[in-house]
């Protein structure tokens, strides 16, 4: 009952950084020129992913920053256009983005790709490789781009006691249905079921990392905070 109450605050405060940031934006919408924080938090939101348990309204099904290692460099936008891919070419790099990568396994499952570089782990790939993988690439933007998404600026400096990495790990273990009561389940028909790792699966979410671990409730507190600092359109 704590962890429903839990999932219903923080659901809450999802609905309330949605009223300030004046509406979620379709990922395939979104461009480098859009007001990005420099740095932050993302949570995906997948077409036909409801919330079941905790109340009602879209179910989130993936949360993640930005590189967290100290001079990595990255940005918000860097990470969110990383998981998308070109736009013009509407194709991607998997390698690059390990949400891309689940996302392929499941659609290999599902849909019947053919592709078996897909995931051999090796960071790099030779130009024959890439173009025998690029149908499956652009399946995958299709529907991480379809996919909508709210964020929140966490401005502190990449490292190990980051407070945007706090959040993500918090957030996604109070999400997560790993190892513990089912609460907002996928739907049947959900893609993330045929992916080939467990812990997607049983978590209900498209991320692998944090998912069986507990969660700490003051962290809601600090995402609380970090919401009401988001300026409202206008």
């Amino acid at each position: 009952m704590q962890r429903i109450a839990h999932l219903t605050k923080f659901y809450s405060l999802l609905d309330e950084l949605e009223g300030r940031l004046g509406g979620m934006r379709r990922l395939s919408d979104c461009s480098g020129r859009m007001p990005w924080p420099q740095r932050g938090v993302y949570f995906f939101f997948e077409p036909g992913e409801v919330r079941t348990g905790s109340g009602t309204g879209r179910r989130v099904v993936r949360i993640g920053t930005h590189a967290l290692t100290i001079g990595a460099g990255t940005t918000l936008w860097g990470r969110l256009s990383q998981h998308r891919g070109p736009k013009r070419s509407g194709g991607g790099n998997h390698r690059g983005s390990i949400f891309r990568l689940l996302v392929g396994t499941a659609l290999m499952e599902r849909d019947g790709f053919d592709c078996p570089t897909w995931d051999n782990r090796r960071n790099t790939a030779s130009h024959d490789v890439r173009e025998s993988e690029k149908t499956l690439e652009r399946a995958v933007s299709k529907v991480i781009g379809d996919m909508s998404l709210l964020w929140v600026a966490v401005e502190d400096e990449p490292g190990p006691d980051s407070l945007r990495g706090y959040i993500e790990r918090n957030a996604i273990a109070l999400l997560s249905n790993y190892g513990k009561q089912s609460i907002d389940p996928p739907s049947r028909s959900w893609l993330g079921r045929h992916c080939n790792r467990e812990r997607v699966r049983t978590s209900g979410l498209w991320n692998s990392n944090h998912v069986d671990e507990g969660y700490d409730p003051p962290f809601l507190d600090t995402f609380a905070t970090l919401v009401k600092q988001v300026e409202k359109p206008g």
